[in-house]
């Protein structure tokens, strides 16, 4: 099929669509009591971290994956509640179900945020207003209020939305794009985290305006293949198309030995670096699961499973310690083993961060550097000793 011509990409309707303070706007959903109050959602000891919290309690600088000690130094008056992501899950889908009835074509980014192509709908009628209409539908429908942003891309969408948040809307026409990011902060651009920030503002690019203007060579010498990627998104080119909803429901790994087994260290090592790199790739695509299975099938052919339904998570540590319980408690026989699989089944969209409600913020940025290694050099880059 031949690719779009350029001008096409201009030519688009591009929404995006963001719950606002999911976690939190479900709580009070279910607790009439929290409204107005400052809440917080996450790992309720002092080590934990913040999956989530309410827009009152962001007013004193509570924000996302930030350690829950510092939070409650800087809002001590906080309410501080354990996350429920079998909660979450469901008004989740109630959101899907409303968008899926009435859009064209949307995708699911995660969780909490949508994109929708509306591409050719002002024709009939106008996508903004359209855009308003569904985003009350929403509310009525699921209780939860929801923030959008319309123009010609995802990119320029979604920091649309952010601008709109709390509970508001913004129309960027098309050809203003560039225009709308210019006086806005480079921390704005979706992808831009704290360190490439940091470095950004050491070189005196502090806004996007600045960053558009910078020669695409420097840009590249200082951030490699991610230095194009920054020009473009400061000058609002984004040709990424809004893909399709499909639901995912599991994910798995299988390995058949060259040889018949019962070295149970060397079928551990093996069940280990398949957990790590499924949990790396339910991290990667926003995934998180419930239910882990282990399969074994022994050298006369015969197959046996055993499966766990867990809280939702992506942390490696945890799953492996469910694979490594469910493996002793499904190999009962000691015969020679062919084949061995792990599944991880009942996925729903989210960050690895928003299901940490028992972590600490030391084991978050230690799976974070060993995510940033492995998206950098590959996912053989890292592996434990143990499967070595």
């Amino acid at each position: 099929m031949p690719a779009a011509p350029r001008e096409a990409y201009f030519d688009r309707a591009i929404m995006h669509m963001d719950l606002d303070s999911f976690f939190a706007s479900v709580e009070c959903l279910k607790n009439r009591d929290f409204l107005g109050k400052p809440l917080i959602i996450g790992g309720t000891s002092r080590r934990g971290v913040v999956a989530s919290c309410s827009y009152e309690a962001r007013k004193f600088g509570v924000h996302s994956a930030m350690p829950m000690k510092m939070a409650l130094r800087l809002c001590p008056q906080a309410l501080v509640i354990k996350g429920d992501m079998d909660s979450y899950s469901k008004y989740s889908k109630l959101v899907t179900e409303v968008i899926a009835d009435e859009a064209p074509v949307f995708e699911k980014a995660s969780i909490d945020e949508f994109y929708l192509d509306l591409s050719g709908m002002d024709k009939y009628f106008g996508c903004f207003k359209w855009g308003k209409e569904l985003r009350q539908k929403v509310t009525r429908e699921t209780g939860l209020p929801i923030s959008f942003g319309l123009s010609v891309n995802k990119m320029v969408s979604k920091v649309g939305t952010g601008e709109a948040k709390p509970n508001g809307v913004r129309e960027i026409p098309k050809g203003t794009e560039k225009h709308f990011l210019a006086p806005l902060s480079t921390r704005k651009i979706p992808g831009i985290g704290k360190e490439t920030y940091k470095k950004l503002s050491f070189m005196g690019i502090r806004n996007i305006d600045t960053l558009s203007k910078i020669p695409t060579k420097l840009l590249e010498r200082e951030f490699g293949k991610t230095g194009r990627i920054l020009w473009e998104k400061a000058n609002a080119i984004d040709h990424r198309p809004v893909i399709p909803f499909t639901e995912q429901k599991s994910m798995s790994k299988e390995r058949t030995f060259t040889e018949d087994t019962l070295d149970l260290k060397f079928m551990k090592s093996f069940l280990l670096k398949m957990c790590d790199q499924l949990a790396f790739e339910l991290r990667k695509k926003n995934r998180l699961s419930s239910i882990v299975t282990v399969k074994i099938r022994y050298a006369d052919f015969n197959t046996y499973t055993k499966q766990r339904r867990i809280a939702y998570t992506a942390n490696d540590s945890i799953l492996s310690r469910q694979v490594e319980e469910l493996f002793d408690a499904v190999y009962d026989r000691r015969q020679l083993i062919r084949l061995i699989g792990i599944k991880f089944g009942g996925l729903v969209y989210g960050n690895y961060q928003i299901s940490l409600f028992d972590d600490t913020a030391k084991e978050i940025q230690l799976m974070q550097q060993k995510d940033h290694i492995r998206k950098r050099f590959g996912i053989e880059a890292l592996s434990r000793a143990v499967c070595l």
